[in-house]
C-alpha cells in the first residue's frame, strides 16, 4: 500500500523525487539481454531510428529522437495520428521504429504498427504492459517495471515517463559508446551555443604562419624587438633550427633587462627558458585556465615542442570561451 504523501511543499517535492528515484533504480535492475538486443538491432540498421508515441509518451519520444540525432544516430519523430495521414511514407525498410506506450495498447498506433509488419520494418516496444498489442507485434520489447506514479492520484504519467526518458538516454548513450562518438563529432553537430563554445579547440582560434612572433637564440635584441612590436602579442618565441621552442621573451623580460645594453645582447641571453605551451588539440577552455592560473595573456601552441601557433586570451574571450 502506498504511503500517504506529505502535504508541505518541500516534503512533497522530496517524496516525488524519491518515487521517481525508486523507479529509475527498478529500471536499472530490470535491464538485461533484451537491452543488448535492442542496441544490436539499432547498430545494425542502415537507415534511421524512427520514434513514435502519443501524449506524454510522444514528448518522451521527441526527446529520444532529438538526443539520437545530436549524438550521431539519424532519427526523426513521427506522430501516430499524422502517420495515418501520409507520414507512413517517411518510414523505409532500412529503418527501425521505437514505439513508446506506457499502456501498450495505444489505438492511434495501430496503423503505424501494421505498416511495420507489412513491410518488415523492425519494431521495438517500450512499455510497462507485457501483454499489450504493441508487445504482441514487436520484434523486441523493453519492459518498464511497475513503479508507483508520483502523482498522488496515480493518474498523471510521472514516474513512468521519467523511466521511459531515462531508458531512452541509455539507448542513446549505449549507441554512442558502440559507434565511438567523440567530442569532435559532438562539436560538428553543435556549432552554436555554449556546447559549441565549450568544445572549441586551440587549433580553431589560434594564430598561425607569419602571424607567429619567432626568433632564433642567436639574433640580436635589436632585431628581436622590432619583430615583437610588429606582431603585437607582447612576446616572442625563441626557437632552434628545427622550429622547436627554447624560450620566450616577453615585455616583462625587456623591462627587467633595460639598461643592460639590451640591444647588443643575443635573444638567448634574455629569454626565459622552457615556457608553458599548449597542444593545438587541447580545448580552448584549457588554454584559458592555463593562462589565468599562470597570470599570462598568451600561450604558444606546440606539437612535439615545435611552434605551430599562438593564442591570446582575448581570442578565447571573443570566441565566447571562458
Amino acid at each position: 500500500m502506498s504511503e500517504i504523501p506529505p502535504t508541505d511543499d518541500l516534503g512533497l517535492a522530496k517524496h516525488v523525487l524519491q518515487l521517481e528515484h525508486n523507479g529509475i533504480i527498478a529500471l536499472a535492475n530490470s535491464l538485461g539481454a533484451s537491452f543488448i538486443n535492442v542496441l544490436d538491432m539499432l547498430e545494425s540498421i542502415e537507415g534511421r531510428v524512427v520514434v513514435t508515441g502519443m501524449g506524454k509518451s510522444g514528448h518522451v519520444g521527441r526527446k529520444l529522437s532529438s538526443t539520437l540525432s545530436s549524438t550521431g544516430i539519424p532519427s526523426f519523430f513521427v506522430h501516430p495520428g499524422e502517420a495515418s495521414h501520409g507520414d507512413l511514407g517517411m518510414i523505409d525498410k532500412s529503418d527501425a521504429v521505437i514505439a513508446i506506450s506506457n499502456s501498450g495498447d495505444t489505438p492511434e498506433m495501430s496503423d503505424l504498427i501494421a505498416y511495420t509488419r507489412r513491410f518488415g520494418v523492425p519494431l521495438i516496444a517500450i512499455t510497462s504492459n507485457n501483454k499489450g498489442i504493441i508487445v504482441e507485434q514487436a520484434d523486441l520489447t523493453l519492459l518498464l517495471p511497475q513503479a508507483e506514479e508520483a502523482c498522488p492520484m496515480g493518474l498523471a504519467p510521472t514516474t513512468s515517463t521519467t523511466m521511459a526518458m531515462a531508458l531512452g538516454d541509455t539507448i542513446a548513450i549505449g549507441l554512442m559508446n558502440r559507434l565511438g562518438f567523440t567530442a569532435d563529432d559532438f562539436k560538428l553537430r553543435h556549432p552554436g551555443g555554449q556546447l559549441g563554445k565549450r568544445l572549441l579547440k586551440v587549433s580553431d582560434i589560434m594564430h598561425t604562419g607569419s602571424a607567429i612572433p619567432l626568433s632564433s637564440g642567436s639574433e640580436l635584441m635589436s632585431e628581436v624587438i622590432p619583430e615583437m612590436t610588429a606582431k603585437s602579442f607582447g612576446c616572442i618565441a625563441i626557437v632552434d633550427n628545427s622550429g622547436k621552442i627554447r624560450g620566450i621573451i616577453t615585455d616583462g623580460d625587456l623591462r627587467r633587462h633595460m639598461g643592460d645594453s639590451i640591444l647588443a645582447r643575443h635573444a638567448e641571453q634574455v629569454m626565459t627558458p622552457n615556457p608553458k605551451t599548449i597542444p593545438p588539440s587541447a580545448l580552448a577552455s584549457e588554454a584559458v585556465l592555463t593562462m589565468n592560473e599562470s597570470h599570462i595573456t598568451n600561450l604558444f601552441v606546440a606539437e612535439d615542442k615545435k611552434v605551430v601557433g599562438i593564442i591570446h586570451i582575448h581570442d578565447c574571450l571573443r570566441a565566447g570561451v571562458e
